[in-house]
């Protein structure tokens, strides 16, 4: 979940204070359309509350204009995958917590007939250096 910069992080640290959280809002921004965005509407369905907020979703098509919906204040929260709400504009105020938050999982491998494995591999095994491993933490992915 994400707010504009500068703007008070709500809490969002138990189910019930998201939930207290999702219902105080005045408009919510989110990509309904996409995985991560039907994801998002079942822990409304989950907190029992996708009716009370129905109203306040302002649905985006796109990750650019959810986080300019937040940034300029056209929606109170930005609710999406962490690494698209590091952006300027936005502060995160955290993840869902404990299992409400769904952790998105990307897998890298090499294709048996690749014309290119030695630098497939190559690749691949440089996603794992620490350097790799920074920049990912830095743009909101927890490396695995």
């Amino acid at each position: 979940m994400a707010v504009l910069s500068g703007a008070p992080k709500p809490d969002i640290s138990t189910p019930e204070a998201l939930k207290q959280t999702l219902l105080k809002a005045q408009s919510i921004a989110t990509i309904p359309a996409s995985a991560a965005g039907a994801q998002v509407l079942r822990v409304f369905e989950r907190l029992g509350i996708n009716e009370e907020i129905k109203s306040k979703i302002k649905p985006q098509a796109a990750p650019a204009g959810l986080v300019q919906a937040v940034a300029n204040g056209e929606a109170e929260l930005g609710v999406f995958l962490t690494n698209v709400l590091l952006a300027p504009g936005v502060e995160l105020a955290g993840p869902f917590p404990g299992d409400l938050q769904q952790d998105l999982v990307f897998v890298g491998a090499v294709s048996a007939d690749s014309k290119n494995a030695d630098a497939a591999k190559a690749f691949l095994d440089y996603l794992k250096t620490p350097d790799a491993v920074s920049v990912f933490k830095a743009k909101g992915v927890t490396p695995g």
